[in-house]
């Protein structure tokens, strides 16, 4: 993936924000790649999670609206563990969850599944993805 960085792309409220929302200081990130090496689910992510941590530090969260990240993150912690700076890496994709929320755009419409497959799904699987994927 290339990346061009221009200036209408980079926000330093973005960043603020970001980093209100997660309690997190997402500038002590050095870009180390523990946080992709730990994950459980990088397979399944388009970005890895060090990609996503660099768009996030310059914020450049416009680059991230298309991005399954944060959407497929665990919250498992195994990258706040290793992580050298003590950054919760879990606590950055929720906020990017919420971020992306926020604008009253879901990540799944729950009116477009199929009632066959809500039949077969546990309900409270349902209810927690509803909750996780949906404003």
């Amino acid at each position: 993936m290339t990346l061009t960085i221009t200036a209408q792309t980079i926000s330093i409220t973005s960043i603020e924000q970001l980093n209100e929302l997660s309690g997190e200081n997402v500038k002590l990130c050095m870009q180390c790649a523990t946080c992709t090496g730990m994950c459980p689910m990088t397979a399944e992510m388009d970005l890895s999670p060090r990609t996503v941590m660099h768009l996030v530090q310059f914020g450049m969260l416009d680059r991230l609206g298309d991005s399954n990240t944060c959407w497929k993150c665990a919250s498992c912690h195994a990258c706040t563990v290793k992580c050298p700076r003590g950054i919760d890496i879990a606590k950055v994709m929720e906020a990017l969850r919420q971020h992306v929320l926020r604008t009253n755009r879901n990540y799944i419409e729950p009116s477009a599944l199929p009632a066959e497959r809500i039949a077969e799904l546990p309900q409270i699987a349902l209810v927690a993805a509803f909750r996780k994927l949906t404003s």
